[in-house]
């Protein structure tokens, strides 16, 4: 198997709904970030916390992500799957703990294969539990495709040694707070490997079907040069702006729900711009300047020193640290017990997001007085 599968788990969501944008992503590079090395830190730490829970050898991984908090996240998620093993017990005297387990996921998706961070394996009920550490979107476990292809993997290991009648799979998402799981029976899962992932994937690793634009694309390695996404955004921008010159409220409703995709586009092709002409590329009327910067001390030990010598005694300023500093200093218990009672969160200025936002919707103001944000 190659290191990285064309149609991966992790990318179902997009190619599911974009099926030639998984071979069309695979001529640009995978770009590894910061965020994702964290991920993956923060993984091999709560691997090697569950193995030894669970009595098996492990070699304790360091890594420059340790940290108070990525500690305390470890712990919680390993106490939540030792939590969910004496639940399934209560059921079944003696179910299996898969940690890290590879699984072939070929009999849908061409050359598919995928690793689930923990497998429960019990009559009546197979658990999928997946460990997220990012703190950007809150992940779904609902139809969330991913989920559906490990246990399709894991039903394709086990579904012969245990009556498995349906499978719960479940997303821990600490640092959002979010546990997130969707039960499904084994026979719905099975109707939607049949009938839309296996279909999807054979368009998608051929490079088939329809090009559509969307959410998923700011997953996409391609997006920021897909003609599709695109010509998606100028027609937005041409239908939306090309009717001056007043617009109507249906047409403003109507520019809300894009601005923000637009935005985000138009700032995707600045920096792949920019990327570009670092590397040699000319862009007719364009050239690279250095950005306005502010002055800063070489060394500010030695600063310091200087304007003491020269009489000057009083320069330097103290504040706190930030809140979430010293959460990642106490870790969160702890700074719950010492300075919850000193913290206050005020109320955020009022924003227009779509309906689908999980927040609750706040009254809208008769007047000027009854409204603490204007």
């Amino acid at each position: 198997m190659s290191a990285h599968a064309i149609l991966s788990a992790s990318g179902a969501f997009r190619w599911l709904r974009c099926p030639p944008s998984a071979l069309l992503e695979h001529e640009f590079k995978d770009k590894p970030s910061d965020a994702a090395s964290e991920g993956s830190a923060a993984h091999a730490l709560a691997e090697h916390k569950l193995r030894k829970a669970l009595k098996m050898r492990s070699k304790k991984p360091v890594s420059q992500y340790d940290n108070n908090e990525m500690d305390e996240y470890t712990n919680n998620y390993v106490g939540f799957v030792l939590e969910l093993i004496e639940q399934t017990k209560q059921t079944c005297s003696d179910p299996l703990v898969l940690i890290e387990q590879k699984l072939d996921l070929s009999k849908y998706v061409p050359d598919g294969f995928g690793t689930a961070d923990c497998i429960i394996v019990a009559d009546d009920i197979l658990h999928v539990i997946d460990f997220k550490y990012g703190m950007g979107i809150v992940v779904s476990a609902i139809s969330n495709p991913q989920m559906k292809l490990y246990a399709l993997g894991a039903l394709e290991l086990f579904e012969g040694l245990y009556d498995i009648k349906s499978v719960s799979m479940t997303i821990y998402q600490p640092r959002r707070e979010n546990i997130s799981t969707d039960i499904v029976c084994k026979s719905e899962l099975y109707c939607w490997a049949n009938d839309v992932l296996k279909p999807t994937a054979s368009l998608a690793i051929k490079g088939e079907g329809e090009f559509l634009p969307g959410e998923h694309c700011r997953f996409c390695r391609a997006s920021v040069q897909c003609r599709a996404r695109a010509d998606e955004q100028l027609k937005l921008a041409a239908n939306e702006f090309a009717l001056p010159p007043l617009l109507s409220d249906e047409e403003i409703n109507s520019l809300l729900g894009n601005l923000d995709s637009m935005v985000s586009w138009a700032n995707e092709i600045k920096k792949h711009a920019l990327h570009s002409a670092l590397q040699g590329k000319k862009w007719n009327g364009f050239k690279i300047v250095e950005s306005r910067s502010n002055r800063r001390y070489i060394n500010e030990d030695k600063a310091a020193k200087a304007a003491q010598e020269a009489g000057y005694k009083d320069i330097y300023k103290q504040s706190l640290i930030t809140l979430t500093e010293m959460q990642t200093l106490m870790g969160k218990k702890k700074f719950d017990e010492i300075l919850g009672a000193f913290i206050v969160k005020p109320k955020g200025k009022p924003i227009l997001v779509p309906e689908s936002d999980k927040r609750l919707e706040i009254d809208s103001a008769k007047n000027d007085f009854d409204n603490p944000f204007l």
